[in-house]
This record gives structure tokens, sequence and C-alpha cells, in this order.
């Protein structure tokens, strides 16, 4: 068997660590959005920022035939926003995007943009009665301490330390989710095809409801969209009583392709497409089972008139907490799997029958 196939240069690791350790709450990306710039600074094609925060970057090609294709990945990260001060440097604070509470009590977090380092306490086991082991943690019971002098304005955001770490086939981080996806996003753009007009949205809220992408999508007003994103794997050995069934993704086995979830249905010539292009170049590459969850897709298969969507994850280990685990060769493949199925794009993909 050949080996999978691989594009040039590709997404760079540098350029993900860079992303990761990058502090881009929803509603406050103006970190990861820097990077982004500058990473696209030099290349072949129009750059703006719209009001919400989008980056939007237009690369024309040629020929009469050329299709308007959106490549979408989103900024933005779960985290927190300070509500009220406690004094003494302990502040309340509630949750933005998917955060479970009890994961948060002990993690070392940054606040606000001068990166105030501070943990996240909650009253330690010595002092706990038998009854409150029991007792599911709340998030009013936290508190993030900032320590004496620790000062930041209400509304300011913040999550978890910057922690990124490549361990043998393996990178380690917060906020993978998306920033595995920027990064190929970004990786693409040096690449733009010259049979289509590539249509790149980095975008932002998408962890609170898909924002930036319903704004990116009526902007660019696209043929077709491909949504790069982080979908979560469900392999590890422990099962618990009402796990949920619907992620059945795994790292190891390349890039996830979707057919349904929650907020989209995947379009099926789109998702032929895709398998057809990973069987053809030998790219590895699996089926995200339908079900919950969802990614950018939603916003834009409603936009304008309708547009014609598919989604591709990479898988990920623990998202939304301190630190996800995700495999270097399955972020790769996904990038792999997206270029080819770019470069043989035709407008007669469309034209098959759904």
């Amino acid at each position: 068997m050949a080996p999978p196939r691989r594009t040039a240069g590709g997404p760079s690791l540098g350029v993900l660590r860079r992303l990761c350790n990058a502090i881009s709450v929803c509603g406050d990306e103006a970190e990861v959005r820097r990077v982004v710039l500058e990473e696209i600074r030099d290349s072949s094609g129009d750059v703006k920022v719209d009001a919400l925060g989008n980056v939007l970057f237009t690369s024309i090609g040629r020929g009469r035939r050329r299709q308007r294709v959106m490549v979408d990945a989103h900024m933005d990260e779960v985290g927190f926003m300070i509500v009220a001060e406690d004094g003494d440097g302990l502040y309340e604070f509630t949750t933005i995007g998917g955060l479970d509470a009890r994961g948060l009590p002990g993690r070392q977090v940054v606040v606000g943009g001068r990166h105030v380092q501070g943990v996240i306490g909650t009253k330690p086991i010595h002092l706990m009665k038998e009854g409150d082991l029991k007792k599911t943690i709340e998030l009013d019971s936290l508190r993030i301490d900032l320590g004496p002098g620790g000062k930041v304005e209400i509304g300011a955001r913040g999550t978890f330390a910057p922690n990124f770490m490549r361990v043998g086939p393996s990178v380690m981080s917060k906020a993978l989710d998306n920033r595995l996806g920027v990064a190929i996003l970004l990786a693409l753009v040096q690449e733009a095809q010259p049979n289509m007009d590539l249509l790149a949205a980095f975008t932002v809220q998408e962890e609170v409801g898909l924002r930036g992408a319903q704004v990116a999508a009526k902007y660019f007003d696209p043929d077709l969209a491909i949504v790069v994103d982080a979908t979560p794997a469900r392999d590890l050995p422990v099962r618990h009583e009402g796990d949920n069934t619907f992620y059945n993704s795994r790292l190891g086995l390349g890039p996830a392709i979707y057919v349904s979830n929650r907020t989209a249905i995947d379009d099926p010539r789109l998702v032929r497409h895709m398998i057809s292009t990973a069987e053809r170049a030998r790219i590895p590459h699996q089926i995200r089972q339908p079900g919950t969850g969802g990614t950018d897709a939603g916003a834009i298969q409603m936009a304008l008139e309708g547009v014609p969507v598919v989604s591709v994850s990479v898988p990920n280990r623990h998202p939304h907490t301190a630190m996800s685990v995700a495999r270097i060769e399955d972020w790769r493949n996904t990038h792999a799997l997206i270029s080819a199925a770019l470069h043989r794009l035709t407008p007669r993909v469309l034209k098959q029958s759904i």
C-alpha cells in the first residue's frame, strides 16, 4: 500500500504553539486574530476584519467556471468572565462556553489582557464534611484567586494557563479546539487553488452560538463551505453508565468526516467527495457518527438562500478542559484531505443528485 498523500508545506507546529498559547475567549479573540493576521500578511489575497472580529480572507482564482468556496475555522476558546470582586484578590466568575465545574478546582488560569496569573480555588478536602464529598461542585462555590494585590476589571476574560507541549506523537494543550483548525486553515491560505475563489473565514464566538460564522457566510455568499474543527474522541478505556455513544471518533484513525450533527446535516455530495478523495489519496479517515455536538456548519448552512456544507474535524481527547490531546498525524492528515479535496473540486460535484 502506498503511503498517505502529503501536500507541500502543511500546518506548522510552531504556528500551532503560538495559537494555543494565545488567550482568546469568546468575544475577545484579539490575540489569536493578531497571529492570524501576521501569518497571512504576505499571502496573495484581500483581508478584512469585520465588525464582529472575524478575519475574512479572499483569494480570487482564474477561469470562468470558478466556485466560491468558503473554508471556516473558529478562533475562540472556552473560558471565564469575571463578574464580581470579593476582596483580597478573590473574584467570582462565570463560564463562557461549555465547561464542567467539576474539572476547575486547582487549575492555573490567566485573566485579562495583562495575563494576570491565578488559580481556581474551592473549599479544601480537610474542611469538608462527609456529605460535601457527595455533592456536585457548583460554580458559585468556586473563586479565582489572584493573590494579594491581584486586580482585574469586572468583565475581564480568562482561561486556562498556556501549556502547549509535544509528547511523542501527540500535542497537548488548552484550546486545541479549535486552534488545530485555525492552523490548518492558515496552511490552506498559503496554497490557495487557482480553480476557485477561496474564501477563508477565521471566525469568532463559535462556542457561544456560531455567531461569527453566520456573519461571515452572509458576507462571502459562497457556493459551498468546508468547516474545519476539532471533535471529541471517545476512545478511553473507562466507560460509565449513560455515556454518550454518539461520539465514536478515535485518535490515530485520521480526520473525522461529518454526515450530520445537532446543528447541521452535511451535504451528501460533499461527504462523498471527501470520502472519495481520502480513498483515492490513501489518506486515513473516519466517519463521525451522527448525533450531538455541532460546528460552524450549522450557521453557514442556513445563510442567505442556503449553503451546502461539510465538516471535517481533528479528533482530540479531553476537549474543553485545561489540557486536550491530539495526534499530530491526524492533524496533518486532516490538512492533507481538505487540500486534496479542494484540488479535485469542480462544479460537477454539486450537480450530482443529493
